[in-house]
């Protein structure tokens, strides 16, 4: 069994700095008129992926399906948890008001308004354009009822054999509960009439997730397959059809799917968990029993059976969103299964510098300078084969790594085991407290376990979120250290389709402070003097901030103050503040936010010589960057931290220096590249909305742009190993 540490860290957890090194506070900068609301932000980031199905041109037809997947799954995730949270807000009478100055119960309002006319363009798009356009293709989507006879009773045959005996119809009357429904199902109501009594009655069909929610028509034995063409049928058109064979002697009036949506955000009181991996466990089945905090209804459902479940499932009318078509677009990826590849994305194979090298080499080119990857564009196999190798490698004695997000089929993890069978020192740091992800570290915590790997669950009150491996070899010099610092998890799926970097680096100074990280998690070392490293909750808000006020220094001083941050979002109200000061000094800051953002730029006087921008393309920009000029001594640091409250004072964090003048260079060049996207960047506008920066200038798409950069790679790099160049 892991262990769950003791405060170690905790006891190092900051206060908030406020405003720091001196600098005289303007009391301006808290008024709520400048900043925008969080939840209003990440909707403004869910609409900009919505506008990449929505815009013709910007992808093959797949694709565009792809991002109305996207857009449905995450709104999903952001009723389960965010909506959730300000739904107890509500009910707790709690009326603290956001950050800009709105009640829980003005936000869920404004979040309604947002929402139901973003899927009303969800619906147009789909409907209007996209399904038109798949017809075109061959790809069509049909009704039961406009096919012909025999394809009618071939598919009534199907239900009888595949769907019939995996349904429960589930009455409601008074003999028979309300039926409970789990998080995310979609269900029919069905409205009955007793032949018999002739009285009314009510049931609930759920249609089952374990089989596919489009029905192929070509699979389906005894349907002829189409020369040109792909039929789907939606699985609960099926069903409704056949609701006779679920309920004989009755007469089906009416049946309209519904589908809800729960609170699934796990609470832990880590205090009273004397275990906390069979804590997560239950937490993650009774995600399923979490309040409803959104329902979804067909067009057309009878005022009846909307009250009948309104009043059954508690819920106020501000959580029921009636929607036209079907629900739960999230199962459109099925689509992406049809082998129409011109419909695709052309594949990418991104550049390995290690592709044919020996072993051993791995560990040579470290040594012989720091090494950084740039993923996709550079491929995460390196990452995967610094593992594997070193879990071969008899001479490398242990190995120290957290694991956040790995998937379902991990070969880090496969790795990690192997190692532990050889007899090497292994301790893995397993976050079961990740989001979504608790099953699958579920999974692996106990297969490390097992074969005598050390596993730690984390400490309390703190997730782990750093992404950091430790490797002790014997070399003749002595003990060498080697580390992997990464802005991604260890998860080679994610590496294909998220932008990251991985640094490699032998550096003692950094590796010693990475160790002494690793033992303040794994023991009870106690540890706060990180002179390289960024570790939060103990020291990166006052860092950045004390960055930060040092490029307002020389703004002021030489007025060339220079800052450029990446990340996935910006809500932290001290760092909001600080960056505000530097724009009033002079400095020209420029933010690139794939999502949240509650700074707002652009306000005169206040935040003029501040930019944001944000870049949503075919691949999820999820690195976090942070490069501050220093006069002629630029410092660029790279790791897992947003600046969000959450992640400087509930995670245990890393952001990592970059020493390599050259390395600081492409970094910072990778920068200037996505600011000069006019394709896919959005620019942030004063008053919350967010338009296209496009223009006349020459067409610049960044990440099209990087995967050109690697193919230019693997060119010279084939032609520096024909001719013997190293």
């Amino acid at each position: 069994m892991g262990n769950t540490t003791s405060d170690t860290l905790t006891s190092a957890k900051p206060m908030h700095p406020g405003e720091l090194n001196g600098i005289k506070p303007d009391n301006r900068l808290t008024d709520p008129s400048l900043y925008f609301n969080r939840e209003s932000s990440w909707l403004q980031f869910n609409q900009r992926v919505l506008e990449e199905a929505i815009r013709p041109g910007q992808h093959p037809l797949l694709e565009r399906v792809k991002f109305i997947s996207i857009f449905s799954t995450n709104l999903d995730e952001f009723f389960m948890i965010r909506v959730a949270g300000i739904e107890k807000q509500v009910e707790a009478g709690i009326q603290k008001k956001s950050i800009d100055g709105l009640s829980p119960t003005e936000q869920l309002d404004r979040i309604r308004m947002t929402v139901i006319e973003q899927l009303q363009q969800r619906h147009n798009c789909l409907f209007s354009d996209l399904v038109p356009a798949l017809a075109l293709e061959g790809i069509t989507f049909v009704s039961f009822t406009g096919l012909p006879e025999q394809e009618q009773r071939i598919l009534n045959d199907y239900f009888s054999q595949e769907l019939y005996p995996v349904l429960t119809p589930l009455a409601f009357d008074t003999g028979h509960p309300f039926p409970f429904m789990s998080n995310l199902s979609l269900n029919l109501a069905v409205e009955l009439q007793d032949n018999e009594q002739g009285s009314l009655k009510f049931a609930r069909v759920k249609v089952p997730h374990i089989l596919p929610r489009l029905i192929r028509l070509d699979e389906i034995d005894g349907i002829e397959k189409q020369e040109h063409g792909i039929r789907f049928l939606w699985i609960e058109e099926l069903i409704e059809q056949n609701l006779d064979r679920l309920f004989p002697k009755m007469r089906v009036i009416q049946s309209h799917p519904f589908r809800i949506i729960r609170d699934a955000d796990i609470e832990i009181e880590e205090d009273e968990a004397g275990d906390l991996l069979q804590t997560i466990e239950k937490g993650v089945r009774s995600r399923r029993y979490g309040n409803v905090v959104r329902l979804d209804i067909s067009l057309g459902m009878s005022a009846f059976m909307r009250k009948l479940l309104i009043s059954n499932l508690e819920i106020d009318d501000r959580c029921v969103y009636e929607i036209e078509g079907p629900l739960g677009l999230g199962c459109l990826m099925e689509l992406l299964k049809v082998e129409r590849p011109e419909l695709r994305d052309e594949p990418f194979i991104p550049f390995n510098p290690f592709e044919e090298k020996s072993s051993g080499d791995i560990f040579s080119a470290i040594r012989s300078r720091d090494l950084l990857l740039y993923h996709p564009y550079d491929s995460f196999q390196p990452v995967v084969d610094f593992i594997d190798k070193a879990a071969a490698d008899p001479d490398v004695l242990s190995i120290k790594q957290t694991l956040y997000r790995v998937g379902s089929n991990s070969p880090i993890v496969r790795a990690l085991m192997k190692a532990a069978e050889l007899g090497k020192q292994v301790a893995v740091l397993v976050e079961l407290k990740a989001r979504f992800d608790e099953e699958n570290n579920i999974v692996w915590a106990r297969a490390l376990e097992d074969v005598g790997a050390h596993v730690i669950y984390g400490l309390p009150g703190l997730k782990t979120h750093a992404k950091l491996t430790l490797l002790v070899r014997r070399e003749p010099q002595g003990l060498k250290h080697y580390l992997h610092l990464g802005t991604g998890n260890y998860n080679p799926a994610t590496g294909k389709l998220y932008t990251d970097y991985s640094f490699f680096t032998d550096d003692e100074a950094l590796a010693g402070e990475v160790s002494e990280l690793f033992n303040a998690l794994t023991g009870y070392f106690r540890h706060t003097g990180y002179r390289h490293l960024l570790v939060s909750p103990i020291n990166t808000r006052e860092r950045i901030i004390g960055m930060i006020e040092r490029e307002t220094g020389w703004a002021t001083t030489n007025n060339n103050g220079r800052i450029i941050l990446k990340m996935n979002s910006l809500v932290d109200p001290a760092i909001i503040r600080a960056l505000y000061r530097a724009s009033q000094a002079g400095v020209v800051i420029d933010l690139i936010i794939r999502g949240i953002c509650c700074l707002k730029p652009g306000v005169q006087g206040i935040s003029d010589k501040i930019r944001v921008v944000s870049i949503i393309g075919r691949y999820l920009e999820h690195s976090r960057v942070y490069f501050f000029a220093n006069g002629n001594h630029p410092e660029l640091w790279l790791g897992s931290a947003d600046l969000m409250p959450r992640n400087l004072d509930e995670r245990v964090e890393t952001l990592f220096p970059i020493f390599d003048p050259a390395l600081v260079q492409q970094v910072k060049s990778d920068l200037e590249l996505q600011l000069a996207d006019n394709v896919k960047a959005w620019k942030l506008n004063p008053e919350g909305t967010c338009s296209l920066l496009s223009n006349d200038a020459v067409k610049v798409n960044s990440q099209k742009r990087f995967m050109k950069q690697s193919f230019q790679k693997k060119k010279t790099d084939g032609i520096k190993r024909r001719l013997h160049i190293n």
